[in-house]
């Protein structure tokens, strides 16, 4: 049996996919996890109702959460993954061969299972790489207790009205810094700024408050159905001075390919906004 399986990003919007399939739906002591087929974007999950991954357009979302901050670091050697229990980011990380040792703090184990089960391609095998450590539990305990330095940290998480609230506030920040290398980056998505301009108001305020650096990049995800904005921030690395030369010589040196959205050539335009979002935004992006 088929239905529309409609999303409401905001108060005055709706969009979604007809002819939808569900194939599997559970209540975890989390959050509603749910599987759907769709003839649009193929296999995807939702969690509380929200979209989260589809097996049509993942990389777009994983390729822009990972690579721009990987190559504006000049030797990424250990990663933290907050969330990302599809293993999608983890899967992207594993391309750059330095990259000896991948966290993946994961709280819910039943978003592990389903994703494996219904959407293995999103993962591709990244669990079962010996580079990468899955941990199952609050991912604020995780780096409580940590004894290590990361030199990325991706926020691979659900939106800050969700269980994830308190890893989006300055007290969670100033933690991060302590398991951070000095020249670290951290990539985290804000939301849309046509449907969530105050939460990325808010989020880009927060992280200004802590990280020195702090640069907006965009990219239109079709499960998302808008503009999509993301952020790096860091206290040293400033993933918009990297220039072409070099990024391609990292991509390169990493032998880096097959990627389906993000390369070097890109690196630029993602990094800038469009006048309407500056609209939208004002002051916040400071551009």
């Amino acid at each position: 049996m088929t239905d529309s399986l409609l999303f409401r990003p905001a108060a005055d919007a709706v969009y979604g996919f007809p002819d939808a399939r569900r194939l599997a739906a559970l209540d975890t002591p989390y959050q509603r996890i749910e599987v759907w087929d769709t003839p649009q974007l193929g296999c995807l999950f939702t969690l509380d109702g929200r979209p989260m991954t589809s097996a049509g357009d993942e990389f777009i979302y994983h390729e822009c959460m990972t690579h721009p901050a990987a190559l504006a670091h000049p030797s990424p050697r250990a990663a933290l993954v907050l969330g990302g229990g599809d293993g999608g980011a983890a899967r992207q990380l594993l391309r750059h061969p330095d990259i000896a040792r991948i966290v993946v703090a994961e709280l819910d184990p039943d978003v592990v299972r389903l994703t494996g089960d219904y959407l293995p391609g999103v993962r591709g095998g990244a669990f079962d790489d010996p580079r990468v450590e899955l941990v199952i539990g609050d991912a604020a305990a995780f780096v409580a207790s940590a004894q290590e330095r990361f030199d990325l940290v991706v926020f691979d998480l659900t939106p800050p009205d969700s269980p994830a609230a308190g890893l989006y506030t300055g007290a969670f920040y100033a933690a991060l810094k302590r398991v951070m290398s000095a020249d670290a980056l951290v990539s985290l998505h804000l939301g849309s700024p046509f449907h969530h301009p105050e939460r990325v108001r808010a989020l880009l305020a927060g992280l200004r408050g802590a990280f020195a650096v702090v640069r907006p990049l965009g990219a239109y995800i079709p499960l998302y159905g808008s503009l999509w904005l993301m952020a790096i921030a860091s206290d040293v690395s400033d993933p918009a001075a990297v220039d072409l030369a070099t990024l391609e010589a990292r991509a390169a040196a990493r032998r880096i390919e097959g990627l389906r959205y993000y390369d070097p050539r890109l690196h630029e335009m993602l990094l800038k906004v469009s006048l309407t979002t500056r609209d939208k935004l004002g002051e916040f992006l400071q551009l």
